[in-house]
């Protein structure tokens, strides 16, 4: 086991964390499975087999949480950390003002704050394991604002500039940091996003699987041919080209126009 390659997932219960956590014990790949949902991680453990994951509870905001989980993972994957997946998150939308702020609030603690915390208590794990990845989900809203989508659009900026910093700030150990940028996925979250003008606009046409295809494409990159940020669906890829070459003004029409 101990040269069999393993991921750690957050968020893994359902949606995106779930289709990951299947193709990559598909591929071979040892799989940890974590979430606040903990039977629903563990039927998924169950079902890919003893020898394939580990499960556990993990409130990411929870730093402590984290060190629990990632001890656990660490003596069941052959003491082998390739990939830490941060892909838990929860999201709250509407007009900025009407939402609660706690909700606002919990978007930062579990997007932001989780996402810091798996990487703080991860960070020597990760050093013992040759050519580690963080892989961090963001979003299609960090590369323009979205009206109704304030404080997760916020969040997900955070998960970017974090995801910069860090890749340049942790390449000397050999570890590389990137992100998932996914515009409108089919998962539980789907219901809200119904309401979003710009998701009505654009159509929710991304599956989980979906999704898991470009993380694993991330897992597996060669070291040259590393990309800090991957879009998903061409959605996503045409607004994030846009923004490169197009003035600020014409992407923030482009972006009213979505969501009018």
């Amino acid at each position: 086991m101990r040269h069999r390659k393993s991921i750690f997932i957050t968020g893994g219960a359902s949606g995106i964390g779930r289709a990951c956590a299947e193709h990559f014990a598909h591929q071979g790949w040892f799989v940890g499975l974590y979430d606040v949902n903990v039977d629903g991680v563990a039927a998924l453990a169950q079902k890919l087999g003893a020898d394939h994951a580990v499960a556990g509870v993990l409130d990411v905001s929870d730093a402590e949480a984290w060190q629990r989980a990632l001890a656990q993972f660490w003596g069941h994957s052959g003491q082998r950390l390739d990939v830490l997946f941060n892909n838990a998150g929860i999201l709250t939308t509407g007009a900025f003002a009407t939402v609660p702020l706690v909700k606002h609030q919990a978007m930062l603690a579990v997007n932001v704050q989780g996402m810091m915390n798996g990487c703080h208590s991860a960070f020597s794990y990760l050093q013992q394991t040759p050519r580690s990845q963080v892989i961090n989900m963001a979003s299609a809203t960090a590369i323009y604002g979205q009206p109704e989508l304030a404080s997760y659009s916020a969040s997900k900026f955070a998960v970017r500039g974090f995801t910069e910093a860090l890749d340049l700030e942790w390449r000397k150990f050999g570890i590389r940091v990137s992100d998932i940028w996914p515009s409108f996925v089919k998962t539980p979250m789907a219901d809200d996003f119904k309401s979003i003008a710009s998701a009505k606009s654009l159509g929710i046409r991304l599956t989980p699987k979906d999704v898991a295809q470009t993380v694993w494409a991330c897992a597996n990159a060669h070291p040259r041919c590393h990309k800090v940020h991957r879009t998903v669906g061409v959605q996503a890829s045409v607004l994030a080209l846009a923004t490169r070459f197009a003035p600020t003004v014409l992407t923030r029409w482009v972006v009213q126009f979505l969501t009018r």
